[in-house]
């Protein structure tokens, strides 16, 4: 009889964020009717800063062996805090420093933890020996860092020996570097950049089509490769196993949700525009902001040209009508006309070098804070109003779009209940 291979992935459930202290058992497993204490001993753990170790490790007052919340903690602070510190700094000049966060505070958001997967081969009646088990994932690991540690990392490990059924949780992140060159935990980007496509390009992103799906594909095929090098018959039709540690209620809910969102593929051209316009970005301020700031700045070249131009052309207009009258009149000599002409040439070349000074002098008014602040504000208010607007759009759109759908799924269910 073939086996079960599975691989399962989350990060939270109804208690928050997964806390990785179940994985390498740092709690008083005496409490938990699930868990045989005496094979608990038997578990094999690993990080990404000690490596191996085991329960008897922990167990010797001269060794420190530190646990998978510190190891996880320590990585985000050493590689996600130049992030979160060029994050601070866009948020004060922006005034928006409440929106600061920590490397704690990505590791806690369910957006930016890391990604746990729970593989196991088998069930309670039937599974593989602990040692092939280890095995197996050692090589998968071992390929998972090869194709894919440039931009997914694996944090720790813990094989489990001591419940019904020997299975592995691993734990790893997601990141790729950001517009300002900064390396933060961002799982679509990182897919990209690792080359992953959507399973369905023509089609735009979502729940049923992102690239995640793409790469937990590969995973499970590296796998069942690997499985099968080990000579394991496996049985390679999906099981039941909440891709996101679901209750089995939430599990058949979703399935639910899947049959509908295929039943509605049709989506009408209006939604696909919109889609296709809206632009998100991650800090709404930073961009009005920055678009301000061009505007701005295009505004005060402009302008002291302007300036620069009218003034030049006034002086100039003035110098030249002085300096025809004078060396028009007859009764000058050659000599003297010689020497106005000279004169009058001296006070162009004067007044060229006053529109210059005039110009720096402009600019630096301008660029004063409290003048270039008041300039600013109509720029800053008119973008807001725009995006507002578009917003508005946008909303309303989705807002017909979602009662339509919704009126669909009842008469659909209608129709089911008949």
């Amino acid at each position: 009889m073939p086996l079960k291979m599975t691989r399962h992935n989350g990060r939270s459930g109804k208690n928050g964020t997964f806390n990785p202290k179940h994985n390498d058992r740092r709690f008083d497993i005496a409490n938990s009717d699930h868990i045989d204490q005496d094979r608990a001993k038997q578990n094999v753990y690993w990080d990404c800063y000690q490596g191996f170790h085991f329960p008897a490790d922990q167990e010797q007052e001269d060794k420190i062996v530190y646990s998978f919340e510190q190891v996880e903690r320590t990585y985000y602070l050493e590689h996600y805090l130049d992030y979160c510190e060029g994050q601070h700094e866009r948020n004060r000049q922006t005034g928006h420093s409440s929106r600061d966060r920590t490397p704690e505070d990505l590791l806690k958001d369910k957006k930016t933890c890391p990604e746990e997967s729970l593989i196991q081969i088998g069930t309670m009646e039937q599974s593989v020996p602990p040692d092939v088990l280890a095995q197996i994932a050692m090589e998968f690991f071992e390929e998972f860092e090869r194709r894919f540690g440039e931009h997914i990392h694996i944090l720790d490990w813990s094989l489990h020996l001591d419940e019904s059924t020997p299975h592995i949780h691993e734990r790893h992140v997601f990141d790729c570097e950001n517009r300002y060159g900064e390396v933060a935990p961002q799982q679509e980007k990182a897919l990209e950049a690792l080359g992953f496509d959507l399973p369905n390009p023509d089609q735009k992103p979502g729940k049923l089509n992102n690239r995640k799906m793409t790469f937990d594909a590969a995973c499970r095929a590296m796998l069942f490769d690997i499985c099968e090098r080990h000579g394991l018959h496996l049985d390679h039709e999906p099981e039941y196993g909440g891709r996101k540690y679901l209750e089995k209620q939430d599990y058949i809910l979703m399935k639910q949700k899947e049959k509908i969102a295929v039943q509605d593929q049709t989506i009408s051209a209006k939604e696909a525009e919109l889609q296709a316009i809206t632009v998100r970005i991650e800090d709404t301020e930073a961009f009005v902001e920055e678009v301000s700031e061009v505007a701005y700045e295009k505004a005060v070249e402009v302008v002291t040209d302007k300036v620069v131009e009218e003034t030049h052309n006034a002086d100039f207009d003035i110098v030249m009508h002085h300096g025809k009258k004078v060396v028009g009149d007859p009764a000058l000599s050659p000599e003297k006309k010689k020497f106005a002409n000279q004169i009058f040439g001296n006070l162009l070349q004067t007044f060229s070098g006053m529109t210059q000074a005039i110009s720096t002098k402009l600019k630096q008014i301008f660029r004063e804070p409290e003048r270039k602040d008041e300039a600013k504000e109509p720029i800053r208010r008119s973008i807001r109003e725009l995006l507002a607007r578009n917003k508005a759009e946008v909303d309303a759109a989705n807002a017909a779009r979602r009662a339509e759908q919704d009126q669909t799924r009842k008469k659909k269910q209608q129709n089911m209940d008949r």
